[in-house]
């Protein structure tokens, strides 16, 4: 557990506020975040305030750091603030799979010791008449919760093995993808049903996300091209969700699918289905029809106060964005231009200037985070059939690039993709297909000294 108070006060005199940085020969910035920019590196690289905030809004970081990092207990218990665990849950603190702020790691088939960091999203062919949103499945709901408080079943645990696909470059290297195969095991209320569709999510690291929230809805749209008019073979769409704090439906912005509308409503989603608390967004426990979980003392109702429920959402829009390292490199900057002359920018646009914000130091940033929060088809090798809103079963929103070179400093692995099947930033590349097969494959026919440019640059975000 960080100690907070200590953290924020070694940000404040170290961290460098990055107002420009960067470089004419390839238009590289290390203010990846504008002016709420980092110089932060190690292991705490995620776990900044941004600068500008105001002194309430540090103080309102602090405290929601305080409910993302520390665990919730059972009900009834003395620390009524956070008790209300379960009654069936994945984890008892947001911390324990968004390490240090960053990403989880999927379970190790060969390793007794369960990690935590990857979950089983469930659905049956439909979706809700008046939402949109996927229909969970009759018995065990929309996710399943492989832990669960005394007294109360545990639904069954996430069943992962894997199976090696080979492949090589054009210069006859050869690399091996590993394909994983997901299934329930001792599932405790009789067999899932044959139609039940499983979507494994692996918890990624959670930085800018104020800043993408801020990003006008007219300018995601106008990066859309659903039909592909201009033939370029990428055809990013939105998602359109359903908001329960507006009660209609509008622009997904977050989750691997975009299916979430909010930073407010990603939040409280993730409290109630990974732990098991409730909140004004979402008041009922995930319990279906079994009795005993039914009857489980509850910390309250709901168990996440609208307060509480709003602090730790400032947290999450206020995580810091780290600056690009070694932007003068000429090998970070050639790595840079073969990324564009790859294609790779046709859907990690780099570029994008935040509107209004009610985080006054989050207005009208220019900001690069390498995404343009649409759906794209990636292929049936990275499909999980499985669909979310508007979004196919073989869509996925373009995941932001900022950070992901740090995320070997801060979490001590680099897992990636929605699974974390890719165990190094090569592999997620190689994992490309549908609407970036041909980028992938245009970096399969680059030499070993152009892959090792790209993967540099790639490093440097």
């Amino acid at each position: 557990m960080r100690r907070l108070g200590l953290l924020v006060l070694v940000a404040g005199l170290g961290a460098v506020l990055l107002a420009c940085g960067s470089t004419a020969e390839a238009g590289l910035d290390a203010a990846l975040g504008g002016t709420t920019t980092r110089e932060a590196t190690g292991r705490n690289a995620f776990s900044l305030p941004a600068p500008g905030i105001s002194n309430e809004e540090r103080r309102t970081f602090e405290v929601g750091d305080s409910f993302f990092t520390q665990n919730w207990v059972s009900a009834p218990a003395s620390t009524d603030a956070r008790d209300g665990l379960g009654p069936r849950f994945n984890a008892q603190a947001c911390s324990s799979c968004h390490t240090l702020d960053g990403r989880g790691a999927p379970p190790d088939p060969n390793d007794d010791v369960a990690e935590l960091g990857l979950l089983f999203r469930l659905s049956v062919p439909g979706a809700d008449p008046v939402t949109g949103a996927p229909l969970p499945d009759p018995v065990y709901g929309g996710q399943l919760q492989d832990r669960s408080i005394l007294g109360v079943t545990a639904e069954g645990s996430m069943g992962i093995s894997y199976t090696e696909r080979t492949g090589s470059f054009a210069d006859g290297t050869t690399y091996v993808l590993r394909e994983p195969i997901y299934t329930i095991e001792d599932a405790a209320f009789g067999e899932p049903s044959a139609e039940i569709m499983i979507g494994p999510r692996l918890a990624p690291q959670v930085i800018g996300m104020g800043l993408l929230e801020a990003i006008p809805q007219a300018d995601i749209e106008a990066n859309a091209d659903p039909e592909d008019a201009d033939g370029d073979g990428i055809s990013g769409r939105p998602n359109t969700v359903w908001s329960r704090r507006a009660g209609e439906p509008t622009l997904g912005r977050f989750g691997w699918k975009a299916n979430v509308a909010s930073v407010e409503e990603q939040v409280a989603g993730a409290f109630l289905g990974d732990i098991g608390i409730t909140s004004s967004l979402n008041p009922t426990e995930l319990c279906g029809s079994d009795p005993a979980c039914l009857a489980a003392p509850t910390g309250g109702m709901p168990e996440l106060t609208d307060d509480r429920l709003a602090s730790v959402t400032l947290y999450q829009q206020t995580l810091a964005v780290p600056a690009m390292r070694d932007v003068d490199d000429p090998e970070v900057q050639r790595g840079a231009a073969l990324f564009e002359s790859s294609g790779c920018q046709s859907c990690h646009v780099a570029d994008h200037t935040t509107g209004p914000s009610p985080i006054e130091t989050l207005d009208n940033q220019r900001i690069h985070p390498y995404t343009d929060l649409l759906l794209h088809d990636m292929g049936e090798g990275l499909a999980d059939g499985r669909p979310d809103f508007d979004a196919t079963g073989a869509e996925w929103r373009t995941p932001p690039l900022w950070g992901i070179g740090l995320i070997d400093d801060v979490n001590g692995h680099r897992f990636l993709l929605h699974d974390g099947r890719a165990r190094t930033i090569e592999e997620a590349i190689l994992w490309h297909g549908g609407e970036a097969e041909a980028s992938a494959d245009t970096y399969r026919s680059l030499d070993v000294a152009d892959r090792a440019a790209l993967l540099t640059f790639l490093e440097a975000l």
